[in-house]
Protein backbone atom coordinates (compact mmCIF):
# COMPACT_ATOMS: atom_id res chain seq x y z
CA UNK A 1 0.00 0.00 0.00
CA UNK A 2 1.03 3.53 -0.38
CA UNK A 3 3.17 4.85 2.34
CA UNK A 4 1.17 8.02 2.27
CA UNK A 5 -2.26 6.41 2.30
CA UNK A 6 -1.44 3.90 5.19
CA UNK A 7 0.09 6.74 7.14
CA UNK A 8 -3.46 8.86 6.53
CA UNK A 9 -5.51 5.87 7.65
CA UNK A 10 -3.21 5.61 10.80
CA UNK A 11 -4.24 8.91 11.53
CA UNK A 12 -7.56 8.93 10.81
CA UNK A 13 -8.17 6.05 12.84
CA UNK A 14 -6.11 7.76 15.90
CA UNK A 15 -8.51 10.74 15.38
CA UNK A 16 -10.84 8.19 15.61
CA UNK A 17 -9.72 6.85 18.52
CA UNK A 18 -9.14 10.27 20.15
CA UNK A 19 -12.46 11.68 19.30
CA UNK A 20 -14.09 8.17 21.04
CA UNK A 21 -12.86 10.04 24.63
CA UNK A 22 -15.13 12.98 24.50
CA UNK A 23 -18.38 10.65 25.11
CA UNK A 24 -16.59 8.94 27.99
CA UNK A 25 -15.61 11.98 29.42
CA UNK A 26 -19.11 13.27 29.58
CA UNK A 27 -20.08 10.18 30.88
CA UNK A 28 -17.77 9.85 33.36
CA UNK A 29 -19.42 13.93 34.09
CA UNK A 30 -22.96 12.41 34.01
CA UNK A 31 -24.26 11.79 38.13
CA UNK A 32 -22.32 14.66 39.17
CA UNK A 33 -23.91 17.00 36.30
CA UNK A 34 -27.40 14.94 37.02
CA UNK A 35 -27.10 16.35 41.01
CA UNK A 36 -25.69 19.92 39.65
CA UNK A 37 -29.03 20.31 37.66
CA UNK A 38 -30.76 19.41 40.46
CA UNK A 39 -29.28 21.64 42.44
CA UNK A 40 -29.89 24.24 40.46
CA UNK A 41 -33.68 24.13 39.60
CA UNK A 42 -34.01 23.77 43.80
CA UNK A 43 -32.60 26.94 43.91
CA UNK A 44 -34.57 28.38 41.20
CA UNK A 45 -37.67 27.14 43.49
CA UNK A 46 -36.32 28.74 46.18
CA UNK A 47 -35.96 31.92 45.16
CA UNK A 48 -39.62 31.95 43.76
CA UNK A 49 -40.44 31.21 47.33
CA UNK A 50 -38.53 33.94 48.96
CA UNK A 51 -40.02 36.37 46.21
CA UNK A 52 -43.50 35.07 46.94
CA UNK A 53 -42.25 35.51 50.48
CA UNK A 54 -41.13 39.29 50.41
CA UNK A 55 -44.39 40.13 48.50
CA UNK A 56 -46.52 38.16 51.34
CA UNK A 57 -44.33 40.34 53.59
CA UNK A 58 -45.35 43.47 51.79
CA UNK A 59 -48.96 42.30 52.41
CA UNK A 60 -48.64 42.02 55.65
CA UNK A 61 -46.97 45.69 56.58
CA UNK A 62 -50.02 47.40 54.07
CA UNK A 63 -52.73 45.67 55.79
CA UNK A 64 -50.48 46.42 59.47
CA UNK A 65 -50.37 50.05 58.32
CA UNK A 66 -54.37 50.13 57.94
CA UNK A 67 -55.04 49.06 61.18
CA UNK A 68 -52.67 51.66 62.36
CA UNK A 69 -54.76 54.31 60.58
CA UNK A 70 -58.19 52.63 61.39
CA UNK A 71 -56.75 52.73 65.36
CA UNK A 72 -56.59 56.15 64.49
CA UNK A 73 -59.85 56.82 63.06
CA UNK A 74 -61.64 55.01 66.00
CA UNK A 75 -59.61 57.26 68.19
CA UNK A 76 -60.78 60.50 66.47
CA UNK A 77 -64.04 58.52 66.67
CA UNK A 78 -63.94 58.80 69.86
CA UNK A 79 -63.23 62.20 70.31
CA UNK A 80 -65.74 63.62 68.58
CA UNK A 81 -68.53 61.64 70.10
CA UNK A 82 -68.09 63.50 73.11
CA UNK A 83 -68.75 67.04 71.33
CA UNK A 84 -71.77 65.86 69.38
CA UNK A 85 -74.82 67.91 69.74
CA UNK A 86 -77.63 65.91 67.81
CA UNK A 87 -78.71 62.60 66.87
CA UNK A 88 -78.14 63.18 63.48
CA UNK A 89 -74.55 63.76 64.32
CA UNK A 90 -74.36 60.29 67.05
CA UNK A 91 -75.90 58.19 63.81
CA UNK A 92 -72.98 59.24 61.85
CA UNK A 93 -70.45 58.56 63.88
CA UNK A 94 -71.30 55.27 65.35
CA UNK A 95 -71.55 54.12 61.61
CA UNK A 96 -68.64 55.68 61.09
CA UNK A 97 -67.31 53.88 63.83
CA UNK A 98 -69.04 50.22 62.70
CA UNK A 99 -67.26 50.42 59.20
CA UNK A 100 -64.03 51.26 61.02
CA UNK A 101 -64.09 48.17 63.25
CA UNK A 102 -65.33 46.30 60.53
CA UNK A 103 -62.14 46.98 58.50
CA UNK A 104 -60.01 46.26 61.04
CA UNK A 105 -61.67 42.74 61.48
CA UNK A 106 -61.13 41.93 57.88
CA UNK A 107 -57.57 43.72 57.88
CA UNK A 108 -56.75 41.11 61.06
CA UNK A 109 -58.39 38.33 59.26
CA UNK A 110 -56.50 38.80 56.12
CA UNK A 111 -53.20 39.65 58.43
CA UNK A 112 -53.64 35.77 59.68
CA UNK A 113 -54.22 34.51 56.22
CA UNK A 114 -51.14 36.16 55.11
CA UNK A 115 -49.01 34.65 57.94
CA UNK A 116 -50.73 31.22 57.79
CA UNK A 117 -49.32 31.42 54.14
CA UNK A 118 -46.28 32.84 54.69
CA UNK A 119 -45.23 30.38 57.67
CA UNK A 120 -45.99 27.73 54.59
CA UNK A 121 -43.81 28.80 52.58
CA UNK A 122 -40.58 29.39 54.95
CA UNK A 123 -41.10 25.58 55.73
CA UNK A 124 -41.10 25.07 52.60
CA UNK A 125 -37.76 26.98 51.73
CA UNK A 126 -36.36 25.22 54.77
CA UNK A 127 -37.30 22.14 53.38
CA UNK A 128 -35.11 23.08 50.30
CA UNK A 129 -32.24 24.36 52.16
CA UNK A 130 -32.07 20.71 53.62
CA UNK A 131 -32.17 19.25 50.52
CA UNK A 132 -29.65 21.56 48.33
CA UNK A 133 -27.19 20.66 51.34
CA UNK A 134 -27.62 16.94 50.75
CA UNK A 135 -26.90 17.24 47.28
CA UNK A 136 -23.69 19.78 47.84
CA UNK A 137 -22.50 16.83 50.41
CA UNK A 138 -23.38 14.22 47.17
CA UNK A 139 -20.91 16.24 44.89
CA UNK A 140 -18.35 16.28 46.75
CA UNK A 141 -18.14 12.13 46.87
CA UNK A 142 -18.99 11.95 43.41
CA UNK A 143 -17.17 15.02 41.98
CA UNK A 144 -14.17 13.22 43.49
CA UNK A 145 -14.90 10.16 42.00
CA UNK A 146 -15.68 11.95 38.71
CA UNK A 147 -12.48 14.21 38.27
CA UNK A 148 -10.50 10.98 39.01
CA UNK A 149 -12.23 8.83 36.33
CA UNK A 150 -12.28 11.94 33.46
CA UNK A 151 -8.81 12.82 34.80
CA UNK A 152 -7.79 8.79 33.96
CA UNK A 153 -9.58 9.15 30.30
CA UNK A 154 -7.57 12.43 29.36
CA UNK A 155 -4.51 10.56 30.02
CA UNK A 156 -5.26 8.28 27.68
CA UNK A 157 -6.37 10.41 25.65
CA UNK A 158 -3.31 12.54 25.96
CA UNK A 159 -1.27 8.84 24.79
CA UNK A 160 -3.05 8.47 21.64
CA UNK A 161 -2.89 12.32 20.82
CA UNK A 162 0.70 11.87 21.05
CA UNK A 163 1.10 8.98 18.87
CA UNK A 164 -0.67 11.11 16.73
CA UNK A 165 1.65 13.99 16.73
CA UNK A 166 4.44 11.58 16.45
CA UNK A 167 3.16 10.18 12.94
CA UNK A 168 2.00 14.13 11.74
CA UNK A 169 5.74 15.39 12.18
CA UNK A 170 6.66 12.35 9.87
CA UNK A 171 4.62 12.97 7.33
CA UNK A 172 4.36 14.87 3.78
CA UNK A 173 2.44 18.42 5.10
CA UNK A 174 0.98 19.27 2.26
CA UNK A 175 -0.98 15.79 2.95
CA UNK A 176 -2.18 16.31 6.43
CA UNK A 177 -3.70 19.96 5.52
CA UNK A 178 -5.29 18.07 2.77
CA UNK A 179 -6.42 15.82 5.42
CA UNK A 180 -7.64 18.76 7.87
CA UNK A 181 -9.53 19.87 5.24
CA UNK A 182 -11.60 17.06 4.26
CA UNK A 183 -12.13 16.25 8.21
CA UNK A 184 -13.79 19.95 8.47
CA UNK A 185 -16.91 18.45 6.77
CA UNK A 186 -16.21 14.51 7.00
CA UNK A 187 -15.30 14.31 10.53
CA UNK A 188 -14.17 10.94 11.50
CA UNK A 189 -15.06 9.33 7.75
CA UNK A 190 -12.80 11.28 6.30
CA UNK A 191 -10.87 8.05 5.18
CA UNK A 192 -13.13 5.27 4.06
CA UNK A 193 -12.54 1.78 2.58
CA UNK A 194 -14.25 0.74 -0.21
CA UNK A 195 -16.81 -2.00 0.22
CA UNK A 196 -18.77 -3.36 -3.13
CA UNK A 197 -17.10 -1.20 -5.54
CA UNK A 198 -19.11 1.67 -3.14
CA UNK A 199 -17.65 4.68 -1.15
CA UNK A 200 -17.94 3.70 2.46
CA UNK A 201 -18.76 7.30 3.30
CA UNK A 202 -21.39 8.31 1.12
CA UNK A 203 -21.65 4.32 0.02
CA UNK A 204 -22.44 5.86 -3.60
CA UNK A 205 -21.23 2.75 -6.40
CA UNK A 206 -17.90 4.12 -8.01
CA UNK A 207 -16.71 3.74 -11.83
CA UNK A 208 -14.28 0.59 -12.78
CA UNK A 209 -11.35 3.10 -13.21
CA UNK A 210 -11.18 4.65 -9.94
CA UNK A 211 -11.89 1.58 -8.09
CA UNK A 212 -9.02 -0.20 -10.03
CA UNK A 213 -6.48 2.35 -8.94
CA UNK A 214 -7.71 2.24 -5.34
CA UNK A 215 -7.37 -1.45 -5.71
CA UNK A 216 -3.74 -0.70 -6.59
CA UNK A 217 -2.93 1.96 -4.26
CA UNK A 218 -0.61 3.52 -6.37
CA UNK A 219 -1.93 7.23 -5.64
CA UNK A 220 -4.16 8.90 -3.07
CA UNK A 221 -7.79 8.65 -4.62
CA UNK A 222 -10.40 10.48 -3.59
CA UNK A 223 -14.22 9.15 -4.06
CA UNK A 224 -15.57 11.55 -7.38
CA UNK A 225 -18.97 11.96 -5.56
CA UNK A 226 -18.34 12.86 -1.79
CA UNK A 227 -14.67 13.88 -1.89
CA UNK A 228 -13.45 11.07 1.13
CA UNK A 229 -10.22 9.78 0.84
CA UNK A 230 -10.58 5.55 -0.28
CA UNK A 231 -8.75 2.89 0.38
CA UNK A 232 -8.63 -1.28 -0.30
CA UNK A 233 -9.79 -2.62 2.82
CA UNK A 234 -8.57 -5.50 2.11
CA UNK A 235 -4.84 -4.84 1.80
CA UNK A 236 -4.99 -2.66 4.61
CA UNK A 237 -6.09 -5.78 6.67
CA UNK A 238 -3.11 -7.32 5.31
CA UNK A 239 -0.60 -4.63 5.45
Amino acid sequence: MNKHLNQLIKIANLDRDIDSFKPRIQEAKKELNALLNEEEKLNAEKESLESSCHEIALSIQKNENHLEELSQKLSEIANKTKLIKTEKENKALSLEEELAKEQITVANEEIQRLNGILEKKKEEIQALEVRIQELKDKQIDISNKSNEEVQKIKDEQGQVFAQKEALVGKMDQKIIVFYEKIRKWAKNTSVVPITRQACGGCFIRINDKIYSDVMRSDDIITCPHCGRILYNQEENHSA
